[in-house]
């Protein structure tokens, strides 16, 4: 694998820690979640690191196996040009559901 690649991995691997630990911090809970500014924008911004990271890995590696590659760097272009249509309850869907079977999707790739 190119080295560039691999870092971009170990990049979406780190902030994929960070929203974890962020869910710890709110206690799993959605309202705890909603009520924190500073919470709720390091989501935001974890998710579009996540995304930046996904599309040039995918110029990199164009046949690596990661499910919705567009729908993830589409997040990252709505939280950067739309930000004021980021709903909370989308973010954190995305953080419950859909951060888990990307990071089961990197720890592949690893190996």
């Amino acid at each position: 694998m190119n080295p560039k690649a691999l870092k971009y991995i170990l990049d979406i691997e780190s902030i994929i820690s960070e929203l974890e630990l962020i869910k710890s911090r709110v206690n799993n809970n959605f309202n705890l979640f909603q009520k924190d500014f500073i919470i709720k924008r390091a989501c935001e911004r974890d998710l579009e690191i996540i995304g930046e990271a996904i599309n040039k890995l995918i110029q990199l590696e164009p046949n690596i196996n990661i499910s919705s590659t567009k729908n993830i760097i589409g997040l990252r272009n709505l939280i950067i040009h739309s930000y004021d249509s980021v709903e909370d309850e989308i973010i954190w869907g995305i953080i419950q559901k859909d951060i888990p079977i990307l990071k089961a999707e990197i720890e592949l790739i690893k190996r």
